[in-house]
């Protein structure tokens, strides 16, 4: 159920965001008087799964899901129409107008995912308003895996500042890290203030991993659920069962607890638990991955005091921008570390597997709403990339014949447009195929 909620969420909120690009391109092709043939969703390769006919313009659903289209008469698009393009330019065409008509049609697209990312940024800032975690409230440090340890954090460091500037939010640390190529980053251990040094390797590794650290909070373990085939359960442990202690050892933080029994996957413990206001002990074979097989209600918002901001609509207006601005420039900076040898983002590239894992296992409006503003402004972002089948390249072309005052010939943007398909269907193939291994690893 949780596969169908996280896919359903997906095709929503693309489905959404690629009639709204679309509908960009519609509307400055209706402004400028250029005839279009054509708005779907999806891809109709030889079939369409719906179509009707409205005035000039088929509408329809195709049945491959990787993206959508309008075609405009007299323009090299998707469709590769070469018999339109052999007849006489007439004066509905795309290729009769001006460049800078041209231009605009071609950024429209664009231009209305920017404008509904920040449309839907003011509605969540108005709606549900900013709630976050501030990095002076993670009162007990951090809790590190083994590529934070190999970069230097401790168990218990409570950060302080990235480059001696604080970080408000304690979730946009490890961006902060990424994007701004930090070299080091404060934290205080044991009462005092250590430096911890930052090179390239370092985030690669965190760009490869991203759960580089997390919050460290207080054992407590009740017993809520068991899992399937639970050794515990199997055991005698019951639902409201406290464990207390494993092999005799009493835990401070959760995260001793759980480095505790994985260091003992697959032997037998001993499990004190608490139940009725008597401990018992109980021995228990951990799985493979040492777990007991136990699920507890322990909840962030319980050990940590989060804060949250309320707009009203005229106040949201500016953050709502505010926030559409910096997402737009945190992802521009993230090109820099795709194309960098050292950093290799390349590797952690993701295709239709990552994308839709990024939506909650339950249905979330606010997180729906987020994640559908974020696409938005990734699908804007790589649609005005300069290459040949995507708008960026149009534009390019049309660009050139601004400066230039000479127009490319059909023959050559023909030519283009199939380099710039292959170049698209190896992103993403590649995308794809980089979900499959991580699936395997």
């Amino acid at each position: 159920m949780e596969i169908v909620v996280k896919v359903a969420q997906f095709l929503l909120s693309l489905s959404l965001l690629i009639v709204i690009h679309e509908l960009g391109h519609f509307i400055f092709a209706k402004i400028f008087k250029c005839r279009v043939e054509k708005f779907y969703l999806f891809f109709d390769a030889g079939f369409s799964l719906f179509k009707t006919k409205r005035g000039e313009t088929e509408y329809g659903i195709g049945w491959i899901p990787l993206g959508g289209y309008v075609k405009i008469s007299g323009m090299i698009d998707e469709s590769m129409d070469k018999e339109q393009m052999k007849q006489p330019p007439q004066p509905w065409e795309f290729r009769s107008k001006k460049a800078y008509q041209r231009l605009l049609i071609m950024v429209g697209g664009v231009l209305m995912n920017f404008l509904a990312a920040i449309i839907i940024y003011i509605g969540i800032s108005y709606a549900w308003g900013k709630e976050y975690l501030p990095t002076e409230n993670v009162k007990y440090g951090i809790t590190v895996n083994e590529t934070g340890r190999e970069i230097g954090f401790h168990n218990g460091d409570k950060i302080l500042s990235v480059e001696h500037e604080p970080v408000a939010d304690f979730f946009e640390i490890l961006t902060t890290i990424m994007l701004e190529k930090a070299e080091s980053v404060q934290v205080e251990r044991n009462g005092q203030v250590v430096d911890v040094m930052i090179n390239e390797e370092d985030i690669a590794k965190i760009m490869k991993t991203r759960g580089v650290f997390g919050l460290r909070y207080p054992y407590e373990l009740k017993v809520v659920d068991f899992a399937a085939e639970s050794p515990a359960q199997k055991a005698g442990l019951k639902v409201g069962d406290e464990i207390v202690a494993i092999d005799g050892e009493r835990f401070e933080y959760y995260d001793q607890f759980a480095d505790y029994i994985k260091s003992k996957s697959a032997q037998e413990v001993l499990v004190t638990v608490l139940r009725e206001g008597k401990e018992l002990n109980m021995t228990v074979p951990l799985t493979n991955e040492g777990m007991l097989g136990v699920s507890s209600d322990n909840t962030i918002s319980k050990y940590f005091e989060f804060a949250h901001l309320k707009y009203s609509f005229f106040e949201a207006i500016p953050a709502g921008i505010k926030r559409g601005w910096k997402t737009s420039g945190d992802y521009l900076k993230q090109f820099k570390l795709i194309f960098n040898r050292t950093t290799k983002g390349y590797e952690s590239l993701g295709g239709f597997i990552t994308i839709g894992s990024i939506f909650p296992g339950m249905w979330n409006w606010k997180v729906f709403w987020d994640m559908t503003a974020f696409l938005s402004i990734i699908l804007g972002i790589m649609n005005i990339l300069p290459i040949p089948a995507l708008d960026g390249g149009h534009v390019m072309f049309v660009l050139y014949e601004i400066i230039t005052g000479r127009k490319p010939s059909d023959k050559f943007l023909e030519y283009a447009q199939y380099v710039g398909l292959v170049l698209l269907l190896f992103l993403v193939l590649y995308a794809n195929i980089n979900d499959v291994v991580r699936l395997f690893r």
